[in-house]
Formats: structure tokens, C-alpha cells, sequence
């Protein structure tokens, strides 16, 4: 894997050439679910206003006139003050750090400065609220700047498939594959700071539906890391994580030779070198529709990853 520079934390954002290709990618992914949405949007007796300087809307917009941010919590989360009061908004299709995380303020920084004092528009896709109830929206600025798309482009966002709140997943998805390949944000070698990973390369395998009931056999889930460079690696302190980040597991006391493989089970066991036990209850951690696997370093920098099935 080959260093790759950082750029700046803001600089990146709203050039222009990226946002005339950005709104251009949306409108041909969004065309199909944009057609869904608005026979959905007649059966509830909302319509779908269409804006020529926008993405098309994959939904119904919430309220007739212009929302304003009035509170930043997070990347993907804010308030907003509109023609239906206040509400608190999780933007679909992203995911950004948590507070104590890495990436977490330049995520939360760069929301605000795509938000603040700009007229916003709350597109509707099919969910209503979340379990914490939080309105499920896709956010664009009334000149045309969809901010979930914007983040993932510029690396402060992960893309991710919120079924059945999806019709710009793909979309999402394409923007990510280019930040990777760019080293935007998140996705450059150093972004969580000084980290050596020139040269190293390790290969991610899962097994993530285990026979018969996932949340009973736990150990047949499974994710195996290979190493396929050519110096030992230390993962001590290393952090797998799941897509929703709300499944961790750190190794301790661990080192990778070349070729040599460790397999992360879901249940209990006992620890060796060629296999971990996360011992997690209750249910399983790896969905089997899709999901994608982190190996972060000590720093938080993402090491590899593996998505599969509908992840985005």
C-alpha cells in the first residue's frame, strides 16, 4: 500500500468541476427511484416538486419552504428549523465518526460548512424516523449541492446502504471508490495520523452466515486476515469493526509473519495465535445480506477493508 498525502481537511470541497460531475452521477443513478418514489408519494398524498438546478428528488420534500441548520451534533447528524419546526435530522446513506474518534471533527467541520446559513431542502426516501427518532433524510442545498454526496466524495463520510432508505446508495458508493482511490480524508494512509504502512497489504475473508441460526452458532462467523506482504506486521491494538461501527473488537499481542493468517470468531474460545474469540452475546456481528469489514491501526487509519453483498 503506498503513502499517500493528505490533503487538507476543507480544501477539497465544492470545486466546481466535481460538482457539475457529482450532480450529473445522481441524476442518472437516481432516475429509476426517483419514478418508485413518486408513485409511492401519490399513494400518501405528497407529490415530488422537481428542481432543474438540483439532483432529482428520490422522494417527497419535506415542508414547501427552506430549512436552516441550528446545530451541528455530529457529520451526519443535525437540527434544522423549517416550516414543520424543529427536527433533528440523520442524513441517509453516510456514516461519520463518533465523538472521540478520528475524523470525527474534520467530519463535523465540514457538515457545518456545507450546512451553515444556506437554504436546505429535506428529501424523503421511504422511512419515516430511525429507532432514536431522528427524520431519515437525504439533504440538499437549494442550489444544488447534495450534502450526504458531498461528504463521501471528499472522504469525510463512509457510504452506507440503509435498505430499505437506498436509492442513492450506488451513487454514494461510486463517489467512495474514487475518494479510496484518491486518498481523500479518511482514506488517505496517514489520515489518523503517522503511520507506516508502506508495503503492507493484508487480505480480508468472512464467513458471515454461519450454518443454521447465526445468533446461536457464533463461531461458525467467522472474518480471517491474511498477511500477504513480506514483513511480519504487529497488530497489536488493531481494531476490527463492522459497517454500523457498533460491533468493535482490539487485538492484543499479536503478530503477523508473512503468509500467516488469524481468524476473529464471533463467540468464545480460546485465544491463539491463529485464532481470536470476540465473545459477543445476544447476536451475531456480520449481517449476511452485506456489510463491510474494517482493520484499522492503533491511530485509527483504515487499513483495509472488505464490503460484500448489498453494502455500499
Amino acid at each position: 500500500m503506498s503513502r499517500l498525502q493528505r490533503p487538507g481537511a476543507i480544501g477539497l470541497r465544492r470545486h466546481e468541476r466535481r460538482r457539475a460531475a457529482l450532480v450529473g452521477l445522481i441524476a442518472a443513478a437516481l432516475l429509476a427511484g426517483c419514478n418508485s418514489a413518486s408513485s409511492d408519494s401519490a399513494t400518501s398524498g405528497s407529490s415530488v416538486e422537481s428542481r432543474t438546478s438540483n439532483p432529482p428528488s428520490t422522494g417527497p420534500i419535506e415542508g414547501t419552504d427552506a430549512w436552516r441548520s441550528t446545530e451541528v451534533v455530529d457529520g451526519d447528524t443535525l437540527y434544522v428549523s423549517g416550516p414543520l419546526g424543529e427536527l433533528e435530522v440523520r442524513i441517509i446513506g453516510v456514516n461519520t465518526p463518533e465523538a472521540g474518534e478520528c475524523f470525527y471533527e474534520e467530519a463535523s467541520d465540514a457538515l457545518a460548512e456545507l450546512v451553515t446559513g444556506n437554504d436546505l431542502v429535506l428529501v424523503v426516501d421511504r422511512s419515516d424516523v430511525d429507532q432514536f427518532g431522528r427524520a431519515l433524510r437525504y439533504v440538499e442545498t437549494t442550489d444544488g449541492v447534495d450534502v450526504g454526496a458531498d461528504l463521501v466524495a471528499d472522504g469525510f463520510a463512509i457510504a452506507r446502504r440503509y435498505p430499505p432508505d437506498d436509492a442513492r446508495a450506488d451513487t454514494y458508493a461510486e463517489l467512495q471508490r474514487d475518494a479510496q482511490a484518491a486518498g481523500r480524508g479518511l482514506w488517505a494512509s496517514d489520515a489518523c495520523g503517522a503511520s507506516d504502512l508502506d508495503g503492507v497489504e493484508i487480505v480480508i475473508d468472512v464467513n458471515a452466515d454461519a450454518p443454521g441460526d447465526d445468533g446461536v452458532n457464533l463461531n461458525g462467523e467467522w472474518v480471517r486476515f491474511t498477511n500477504a506482504g513480506t514483513e511480519a506486521i504487529g497488530l497489536d491494538g488493531w481494531e476490527v469493526a463492522d459497517e454500523s461501527a457498533s460491533h468493535r473488537y482490539t487485538f492484543t499481542d499479536l503478530q503477523l509473519d508473512p503468509g500467516a493468517e488469524v481468524t476473529l470468531f464471533s463467540g468464545c474460545g480460546p485465544d491463539d495465535e491463529t485464532a481470536r474469540y470476540w465473545c459477543v452475546s445476544g447476536s451475531a456481528v456480520w449481517n449476511n445480506s452485506g456489510d463491510t469489514v474494517f482493520l484499522r491501526d492503533g491511530n485509527g487509519n483504515i487499513v483495509a477493508l472488505l464490503s460484500y453483498g448489498d453494502s455500499g
